[in-house]
């Protein structure tokens, strides 16, 4: 199927939360990586979400050129072809963007997105993301206020953070403390700033002591209740038909727990972005590969080794073979699997 359309992304979006499953959001940052998610995801039977940061980006434009909007609108250009060959619809996203890099990344690809949608074509991404967590929360949503506009204009769903998600991302830290988790007060202020649909298509990144990177369950204390409280708050203040008025956004969740992944959908997250994991498991079996076949794959001794074990082709299959896995255990723990439609 080509990539998702507006309507499309929309529409798998509210099916996720009305159904309580969620769609897992795969960081990718090359031309592998992305055909191993976009397996993945075909193999589990699920709709997904494949999204690039702004260090991803930069390197899927390559080392001679490292700059985040070409690599952007590569990766969307390749995308868009090789998602044709597969029989589920496929959402691009831009993860973790903030505020000094608003006017090389976000802002550019939406004034992109823009013109193509005035001459009658789709944009070339679906949803981008506004990582306020770092400025004051006034700000935080100001800046929301204007891009949701633009991204209203462009036909893209905007994704937004309130609250500091911990450890690292992008070479961005983030302090393990209260901030981590959100509050009722922070989430009507997103209402009140935002609007609940009435302004624009948006997804909510709460956080409730989500960490970055890597760690084992129980290392770092995860409180889905948040997530109920905001809903809860928001739904009473506006009244909103639906009891669950934000579509929320689960970050930082590699190595969590079954039961808190369960909760938080449960209390609307929709997407769950899952890029440590990931990372690894397209690792893994590439380093299996050089330490299983050393000699073919280094001339060692005068020798001329073995083309066939250090021909990128045949480490990369296992790479991308063990990533898809991993896409598709995901899709299983967040309940997507199957619901293709």
């Amino acid at each position: 199927m080509p990539i998702a359309t507006p309507d499309v992304y929309a529409e798998m979006l509210d099916r996720a939360k009305k159904n309580a499953f969620a769609y897992p959001a795969i960081n990718v940052s090359s031309s592998q990586t992305l055909n191993a998610a976009i397996k993945g995801f075909a193999d589990a039977g699920s709709d997904g979400i494949i999204q690039v940061s702004t260090g991803g980006a930069e390197y899927f434009s390559g080392q001679g050129v490292k700059e985040m909007v070409t690599g952007s609108l590569a990766f969307s250009a390749f995308a868009h072809e090789v998602a044709k060959k597969y029989d589920v619809n496929i959402a691009l996203h831009t993860d973790h963007c903030p505020k000094d890099k608003l006017d090389d990344f976000v802002r550019p690809l939406l004034a992109a997105s823009i013109e193509r949608v005035k001459g009658g074509g789709l944009p070339y991404f679906q949803s981008h993301m506004w990582d306020g967590s770092a400025v004051p929360l006034e700000e935080n949503l100001q800046i929301a206020e204007e891009l949701l506009a633009q991204c209203k204009e462009a036909h893209v769903i905007l994704e937004i953070e309130v609250g500091v998600v911990g450890g690292e991302e992008d070479g961005v830290v983030g302090a393990q403390d209260e901030k981590m988790y959100s509050t009722p007060e922070d989430a009507l202020a997103t209402a009140r700033a935002l609007g609940t649909g009435e302004n624009g298509y948006y997804m909510t990144a709460l956080t409730f002591g989500n960490v970055h990177g890597v760690y084992k369950p129980g290392n770092v204390k995860l409180r889905p209740s948040v997530l109920k409280a905001a809903q809860e708050a928001v739904h009473t203040e506006f009244n909103t038909p639906d009891d669950k008025p934000f579509h929320l956004v689960f970050h930082g969740g590699s190595g969590s727990d079954e039961a808190d992944i369960k909760e938080a959908v449960s209390y609307g997250v929709v997407k769950m972005n899952v890029d440590t994991d990931t990372q690894y498991a397209f690792t893994r079996p590439i380093a299996g590969w050089m330490i299983g076949n050393y000699e073919g794959v280094l001339k060692i001794d005068g020798e001329v080794g073995d083309k066939k074990k250090y021909d990128p082709r045949a480490w990369g299959k296992a790479g991308e073979t063990g990533m898809s896995a991993r896409v598709v255990e995901a899709c299983e723990a967040l309940g997507s699997a199957g619901t293709h439609v």
